[in-house]
Protein backbone atom coordinates (compact mmCIF):
# COMPACT_ATOMS: atom_id res chain seq x y z
CA UNK A 1 0.00 0.00 0.00
CA UNK A 2 1.57 3.61 -1.21
CA UNK A 3 -0.56 6.10 1.28
CA UNK A 4 -0.29 9.61 0.18
CA UNK A 5 -1.07 12.27 2.87
CA UNK A 6 -0.44 9.77 5.70
CA UNK A 7 -2.33 11.48 7.57
CA UNK A 8 -5.59 10.51 10.68
CA UNK A 9 -7.32 8.48 8.40
CA UNK A 10 -4.92 6.56 7.06
CA UNK A 11 -3.27 6.04 10.18
CA UNK A 12 -6.62 4.54 11.90
CA UNK A 13 -6.25 1.96 8.45
CA UNK A 14 -2.77 1.28 8.48
CA UNK A 15 -3.03 -1.21 11.85
CA UNK A 16 -5.65 -3.36 10.06
CA UNK A 17 -3.44 -3.62 7.13
CA UNK A 18 -0.80 -4.71 8.01
CA UNK A 19 -2.30 -7.19 10.59
CA UNK A 20 -3.39 -8.81 7.09
CA UNK A 21 0.18 -8.63 5.97
CA UNK A 22 0.84 -5.53 3.97
CA UNK A 23 3.99 -3.33 3.36
CA UNK A 24 2.50 0.29 4.29
CA UNK A 25 4.54 3.24 2.58
CA UNK A 26 3.61 6.38 3.88
CA UNK A 27 3.75 10.15 2.24
CA UNK A 28 4.83 13.27 4.50
CA UNK A 29 5.58 16.64 3.90
CA UNK A 30 6.77 16.95 7.74
CA UNK A 31 10.63 15.78 7.91
CA UNK A 32 9.61 15.99 11.96
CA UNK A 33 6.78 12.92 11.17
CA UNK A 34 8.89 10.25 9.70
CA UNK A 35 9.83 8.72 12.86
CA UNK A 36 6.09 8.66 14.61
CA UNK A 37 5.54 6.71 11.13
CA UNK A 38 8.19 4.41 11.92
CA UNK A 39 6.78 3.61 15.11
CA UNK A 40 3.36 3.10 13.69
CA UNK A 41 4.80 0.55 11.40
CA UNK A 42 4.72 2.54 8.60
CA UNK A 43 7.54 3.17 6.13
CA UNK A 44 7.68 6.70 5.73
CA UNK A 45 8.62 8.70 2.10
CA UNK A 46 9.32 12.26 2.48
CA UNK A 47 7.50 14.40 -0.25
CA UNK A 48 10.15 15.89 -2.74
CA UNK A 49 13.31 14.14 -1.29
CA UNK A 50 12.41 10.23 -1.54
CA UNK A 51 12.08 8.34 -4.40
CA UNK A 52 8.33 8.13 -4.13
CA UNK A 53 7.69 7.33 -8.03
CA UNK A 54 9.46 3.89 -7.90
CA UNK A 55 7.77 3.04 -5.01
CA UNK A 56 4.65 3.53 -7.05
CA UNK A 57 6.30 1.14 -9.46
CA UNK A 58 5.91 -1.31 -6.84
CA UNK A 59 2.11 -0.82 -4.85
CA UNK A 60 -0.47 -3.28 -5.41
CA UNK A 61 -2.87 -0.23 -3.61
CA UNK A 62 -2.80 3.20 -3.85
CA UNK A 63 -4.91 5.61 -1.07
CA UNK A 64 -4.78 8.87 -1.32
CA UNK A 65 -6.13 11.23 1.34
CA UNK A 66 -4.16 14.26 -0.15
CA UNK A 67 -6.70 17.71 -0.60
CA UNK A 68 -6.89 19.10 -4.17
CA UNK A 69 -5.36 22.71 -4.82
CA UNK A 70 -6.82 25.42 -5.87
CA UNK A 71 -6.10 24.12 -9.76
CA UNK A 72 -5.32 20.84 -9.67
CA UNK A 73 -5.06 17.79 -7.16
CA UNK A 74 -1.09 17.37 -5.94
CA UNK A 75 -0.66 13.64 -6.52
CA UNK A 76 -1.53 13.61 -10.41
CA UNK A 77 0.20 16.83 -10.58
CA UNK A 78 3.17 15.21 -9.22
CA UNK A 79 2.67 11.16 -9.94
CA UNK A 80 -0.02 11.16 -12.34
CA UNK A 81 1.88 9.64 -15.14
CA UNK A 82 3.23 6.96 -13.08
CA UNK A 83 -0.08 5.72 -11.90
CA UNK A 84 -1.51 5.85 -15.16
CA UNK A 85 1.54 3.76 -16.16
CA UNK A 86 0.61 1.70 -13.06
CA UNK A 87 -3.16 1.44 -13.32
CA UNK A 88 -3.52 -1.83 -15.04
CA UNK A 89 -1.65 -3.76 -12.29
CA UNK A 90 -2.57 -2.27 -9.76
CA UNK A 91 -5.62 -3.85 -6.94
CA UNK A 92 -7.35 -1.23 -5.43
CA UNK A 93 -7.09 2.48 -5.64
CA UNK A 94 -8.96 4.61 -2.97
CA UNK A 95 -9.53 8.62 -3.24
CA UNK A 96 -10.96 10.22 -0.05
CA UNK A 97 -13.26 13.01 -1.21
CA UNK A 98 -15.92 14.69 0.94
CA UNK A 99 -19.96 14.84 1.15
CA UNK A 100 -19.35 18.46 0.59
CA UNK A 101 -19.69 17.42 -3.19
CA UNK A 102 -23.15 17.70 -3.06
CA UNK A 103 -23.67 20.95 -2.01
CA UNK A 104 -26.66 22.40 0.32
CA UNK A 105 -29.94 20.25 0.31
CA UNK A 106 -31.72 22.29 2.57
CA UNK A 107 -31.63 19.06 5.16
CA UNK A 108 -33.06 16.68 2.75
CA UNK A 109 -31.18 13.75 2.05
CA UNK A 110 -28.73 12.67 -0.84
CA UNK A 111 -27.21 9.71 -1.91
CA UNK A 112 -24.20 8.51 -4.21
CA UNK A 113 -26.40 9.08 -7.34
CA UNK A 114 -27.61 12.72 -6.05
CA UNK A 115 -25.77 14.99 -8.85
CA UNK A 116 -22.83 17.04 -7.62
CA UNK A 117 -23.86 20.82 -6.81
CA UNK A 118 -21.30 21.90 -4.74
CA UNK A 119 -21.49 25.49 -2.98
CA UNK A 120 -18.37 26.22 -1.91
CA UNK A 121 -14.74 26.23 -3.45
CA UNK A 122 -13.85 23.26 -1.47
CA UNK A 123 -16.12 21.57 -2.50
CA UNK A 124 -15.37 22.69 -6.44
CA UNK A 125 -12.48 21.45 -5.91
CA UNK A 126 -13.08 17.83 -5.04
CA UNK A 127 -15.48 17.34 -7.60
CA UNK A 128 -12.38 18.72 -10.30
CA UNK A 129 -10.29 15.79 -8.49
CA UNK A 130 -12.71 12.97 -8.36
CA UNK A 131 -13.11 13.25 -11.98
CA UNK A 132 -9.57 13.52 -12.27
CA UNK A 133 -8.70 10.62 -10.70
CA UNK A 134 -12.03 8.82 -12.47
CA UNK A 135 -10.57 9.62 -16.02
CA UNK A 136 -7.18 7.39 -15.52
CA UNK A 137 -8.07 4.61 -18.21
CA UNK A 138 -8.18 1.33 -16.63
CA UNK A 139 -7.32 2.69 -13.08
CA UNK A 140 -9.69 0.19 -10.11
CA UNK A 141 -10.77 3.59 -8.14
CA UNK A 142 -12.68 4.04 -5.43
CA UNK A 143 -14.18 7.29 -4.18
CA UNK A 144 -15.14 7.86 -0.40
CA UNK A 145 -17.31 10.67 0.33
CA UNK A 146 -16.18 11.02 3.80
CA UNK A 147 -18.80 13.02 6.50
CA UNK A 148 -17.35 15.53 9.15
CA UNK A 149 -14.40 13.32 10.65
CA UNK A 150 -14.14 13.06 14.22
CA UNK A 151 -12.91 10.57 16.78
CA UNK A 152 -10.18 9.99 19.92
CA UNK A 153 -7.75 13.48 19.96
CA UNK A 154 -10.38 14.91 17.25
CA UNK A 155 -13.87 15.62 19.36
CA UNK A 156 -15.55 18.37 21.18
CA UNK A 157 -14.54 17.29 24.66
CA UNK A 158 -11.36 20.00 24.94
CA UNK A 159 -13.65 22.72 23.75
CA UNK A 160 -16.01 21.81 26.14
CA UNK A 161 -13.68 21.38 29.01
CA UNK A 162 -11.82 24.89 28.81
CA UNK A 163 -15.20 26.34 27.98
CA UNK A 164 -14.53 27.77 24.71
CA UNK A 165 -17.50 25.63 22.75
CA UNK A 166 -20.54 27.23 21.99
CA UNK A 167 -23.69 25.58 20.83
CA UNK A 168 -24.28 27.24 17.33
CA UNK A 169 -27.88 27.51 16.50
CA UNK A 170 -28.88 27.68 13.11
CA UNK A 171 -32.61 26.31 12.77
CA UNK A 172 -32.99 23.60 10.54
CA UNK A 173 -29.03 22.85 10.36
CA UNK A 174 -27.89 19.49 10.18
CA UNK A 175 -24.82 17.76 9.59
CA UNK A 176 -23.92 13.61 9.08
CA UNK A 177 -20.29 12.52 10.89
CA UNK A 178 -18.44 9.34 10.81
CA UNK A 179 -16.23 8.07 13.35
CA UNK A 180 -12.39 7.49 12.23
CA UNK A 181 -12.30 4.18 13.12
CA UNK A 182 -16.04 3.09 10.54
CA UNK A 183 -13.52 5.39 8.16
CA UNK A 184 -11.09 2.55 8.68
CA UNK A 185 -13.15 -0.45 8.29
CA UNK A 186 -15.27 0.34 5.11
CA UNK A 187 -11.78 0.80 3.70
CA UNK A 188 -10.76 -2.22 4.43
CA UNK A 189 -14.22 -3.81 3.20
CA UNK A 190 -13.61 -2.27 0.18
CA UNK A 191 -9.86 -3.72 -0.13
CA UNK A 192 -10.94 -6.95 0.59
CA UNK A 193 -13.76 -6.86 -1.52
CA UNK A 194 -12.68 -4.38 -4.95
CA UNK A 195 -15.74 -2.89 -7.07
CA UNK A 196 -13.92 -0.33 -9.57
CA UNK A 197 -15.80 2.46 -10.26
CA UNK A 198 -17.76 2.58 -7.03
CA UNK A 199 -18.35 5.65 -5.03
CA UNK A 200 -19.41 5.43 -0.84
CA UNK A 201 -20.88 7.75 0.92
CA UNK A 202 -19.37 7.13 4.49
CA UNK A 203 -21.01 8.74 7.42
CA UNK A 204 -22.91 7.40 10.07
CA UNK A 205 -27.05 6.60 10.76
CA UNK A 206 -27.74 10.17 12.43
CA UNK A 207 -27.67 13.45 10.85
CA UNK A 208 -28.07 15.68 13.56
CA UNK A 209 -27.76 19.28 14.56
CA UNK A 210 -24.46 20.43 15.95
CA UNK A 211 -25.63 21.64 18.55
CA UNK A 212 -26.57 18.46 19.73
CA UNK A 213 -23.78 16.86 19.64
CA UNK A 214 -21.97 19.97 21.85
CA UNK A 215 -24.65 19.27 24.43
CA UNK A 216 -24.33 15.34 24.46
CA UNK A 217 -20.66 16.20 25.29
CA UNK A 218 -20.78 18.47 27.79
CA UNK A 219 -23.58 15.64 29.25
CA UNK A 220 -21.15 13.24 29.09
CA UNK A 221 -18.68 15.40 30.92
CA UNK A 222 -21.43 16.00 33.50
CA UNK A 223 -20.70 20.27 33.15
CA UNK A 224 -23.22 22.75 32.59
CA UNK A 225 -24.39 22.42 29.07
CA UNK A 226 -22.35 25.71 26.50
CA UNK A 227 -23.94 28.57 25.83
CA UNK A 228 -26.25 28.90 23.19
CA UNK A 229 -25.79 31.26 20.37
CA UNK A 230 -27.40 32.26 17.20
CA UNK A 231 -25.65 31.62 14.28
CA UNK A 232 -26.56 35.21 12.86
CA UNK A 233 -24.60 36.13 15.85
CA UNK A 234 -21.64 33.76 16.34
CA UNK A 235 -18.08 34.79 16.19
CA UNK A 236 -17.23 32.03 13.23
CA UNK A 237 -14.07 31.91 10.89
CA UNK A 238 -14.99 31.95 7.49
CA UNK A 239 -13.98 28.64 6.95
CA UNK A 240 -16.37 27.72 10.02
CA UNK A 241 -19.18 29.88 9.06
CA UNK A 242 -18.92 27.81 5.23
CA UNK A 243 -19.44 25.08 6.94
CA UNK A 244 -23.18 26.03 7.95
CA UNK A 245 -24.41 26.87 4.43
CA UNK A 246 -24.92 23.75 3.48
CA UNK A 247 -27.61 21.01 5.63
CA UNK A 248 -27.92 17.70 4.57
CA UNK A 249 -28.53 14.29 5.23
CA UNK A 250 -26.30 11.47 4.26
CA UNK A 251 -27.69 8.53 2.95
CA UNK A 252 -24.88 5.57 4.18
CA UNK A 253 -26.75 2.44 2.56
CA UNK A 254 -24.11 1.47 0.35
CA UNK A 255 -21.67 0.78 2.64
CA UNK A 256 -23.99 -1.62 4.34
CA UNK A 257 -25.27 -3.75 1.70
CA UNK A 258 -21.99 -4.04 -0.89
CA UNK A 259 -19.65 -4.14 2.01
CA UNK A 260 -21.38 -5.83 4.52
CA UNK A 261 -20.31 -2.86 7.08
CA UNK A 262 -21.98 -2.54 10.39
CA UNK A 263 -20.80 0.67 11.92
CA UNK A 264 -19.13 0.66 15.25
CA UNK A 265 -20.46 4.06 15.58
CA UNK A 266 -23.99 4.67 14.16
CA UNK A 267 -24.46 7.61 16.11
CA UNK A 268 -22.35 10.46 17.79
CA UNK A 269 -23.47 9.04 21.01
CA UNK A 270 -21.72 5.90 20.69
CA UNK A 271 -18.73 7.62 19.16
CA UNK A 272 -18.27 10.28 21.72
CA UNK A 273 -18.61 7.40 24.54
CA UNK A 274 -15.70 5.83 22.99
CA UNK A 275 -13.30 8.60 23.06
CA UNK A 276 -13.95 9.35 26.26
CA UNK A 277 -13.64 5.76 27.69
CA UNK A 278 -10.33 6.42 25.45
CA UNK A 279 -9.52 9.77 26.72
CA UNK A 280 -10.57 9.67 29.87
CA UNK A 281 -11.96 12.82 31.75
Amino acid sequence: MLSFGHGYVAQALAPILLARGFTIYGTTRNASKTNDLRDQGVQPLLWGQDDIAAVVGRATHILSSVAPGDDDDPVLAQYGQEIAQRAQSLDWVGYLSTTGVYGDHDGGWVDESTPLTPGTKRGAARVRAESAWAAIPGLPLHIFRLAGIYGSGRGPFEKVRNGTARRIIKPGQVFSRTHVDDIAQVLAASIARPNPGAVYNVCDDDPAPPQDVIAHAAKLLDIPLPPAVDFDQADLSPMARSFYSESKRVDNSRIKYELGVTLRYPTYREGLAAILAVEGR
